[in-house]
């Protein structure tokens, strides 16, 4: 088995536990990114035509990544929130329809939807903690009007795991739509769109994926992606690509067509060479491992007093996230005291988050817990 530490040389004194926000690139995507600025500096764009067959190696890696039924199904674009957007304002909405959306998600997947307002849509906010089972306290906010569910596949702050496939079998019996924010999911646990059947999925390659800012994929069914309204247009996004000199067009029947200009090359190296690393150990023992440093880290928090877990402890709830508080310290303080240690985490959700990468071992996550309960 690799060494994989080799792949993440952190600085010694910086225990890394913010995959959930930016995670630092493996050594590997740092070469690629040097070498494609190389390429750049000393033979400009000579290259082009193998840029694109990795343009196109990375498709795969994403379409195998999701269980995508094709290529055709991935788009590659900015972020998580211009995906959500090409959803939310494609759309052909009447007034009185209604969207349910978890009120405990990250802004990009609440802002969105409210902007909506403006069309007579009204967006419904579902406590997921008001019910047992987060998808009964969602799906009690579905009514005759509901066009949309949108949910984290992973709650951001919380760190709870949906259950999406149950969501989707759901939302296809009542001819709802269901979009899936994954960008706290794909890279950290399986993902197969397939099994969900969801419509849209969307997730930044920034966190569990390895990659750098500014790259995102989009999946969306052959059907869904009929019902969007284009809003952006240009050379990149039209079926026959390339034909310059050609005066009419259609749109690409891919999910290219939302790609409106030129390709993020380094963003698209970038991810390229950091997806290698799940194809070459494995997404299923990544994920093993990711579970693995959130049980331990579950079972020592809930093992110490001076901690009160917010994640949820039930197997299949929590993936890659561990989000808890000190009884006496305010997390605000001890986020301050950790950083200032060189622990990488962040305040979310009344409490410190703690999202811990396949690599991490449990004597770093040891030693943030010391640092953590300690006094400041």
């Amino acid at each position: 088995m690799n060494d994989w530490s080799t792949e993440f040389p952190i600085e010694a004194g910086i225990t890394y536990l913010n995959h959930a926000a930016v995670a630092p690139w493996p050594l590997r995507t740092a070469r690629a990114v040097h070498q494609f600025a190389d390429e750049n500096l000393y033979r400009g764009s000579q290259g082009y035509p193998r840029w694109q067959a990795v343009e196109q190696e990375l498709r795969e890696r994403l379409r195998w990544l999701i269980n995508a039924p094709s290529v055709d199904d991935i788009a590659l674009l900015k972020s998580t929130s211009e995906g959500l957007s090409i959803v939310a304002h494609g759309l052909a909405w009447k007034r009185g329809d209604n969207i349910v959306v978890p009120v405990e998600e990250f802004p990009s997947n609440r802002i969105v939807w409210d902007s909506l307002a403006r069309y007579g849509v009204v967006v419904k906010y579902a406590d997921l903690r008001a019910q047992e089972n987060p998808e009964d306290a969602l799906w009690a906010q579905v009514d005759a009007h509901t066009r949309l569910i949108s949910v984290s596949a992973v709650q951001y702050a919380s760190g709870l795991v949906m259950d999406v496939e149950e969501l989707g079998r759901r939302c296809r019996g009542r001819g709802v739509l269901l979009c899936v924010d994954a960008i706290q999911a794909i890279g950290a646990q399986a993902f197969d769109v397939q099994a969900i059947g969801a419509d849209f999925v969307v997730a930044d390659g920034h966190k569990w994926m390895l990659g750098a800012e500014g790259l995102a994929l989009f999946y969306s069914t052959p059907a869904a992606r009929e019902r969007l309204e284009l809003l952006q247009f240009g050379w990149h996004m039209i079926e026959r690509l390339g034909d310059f000199e050609r005066t009419d067009w259609q749109p690409a029947q891919s999910a290219r067509r939302f790609e409106c200009g030129s390709p993020n090359m380094i963003g698209i190296h970038a991810l390229h060479a950091s997806l290698s690393i799940f194809t070459e150990f494995g997404l299923d023992n990544i994920s093993r491992k990711i579970i693995n440093n959130s049980s331990y880290l579950i079972d020592k928090i809930n093992k110490n007093p001076k901690f009160s877990l917010l994640t949820s402890a039930q197997p299949g709830r929590y993936a890659g996230i561990v989000t808890f508080r000190h009884r006496q310290i305010e997390s605000a303080e001890l986020y301050r005291h950790l950083m200032a240690h060189g622990v990488m985490c962040a305040a979310r959700g009344g409490g410190l988050r703690f999202s811990p990468h396949f690599y991490i071992t449990h004597e770093a996550l040891d030693h943030a817990l010391e640092l953590a309960a300690g006094p400041i």
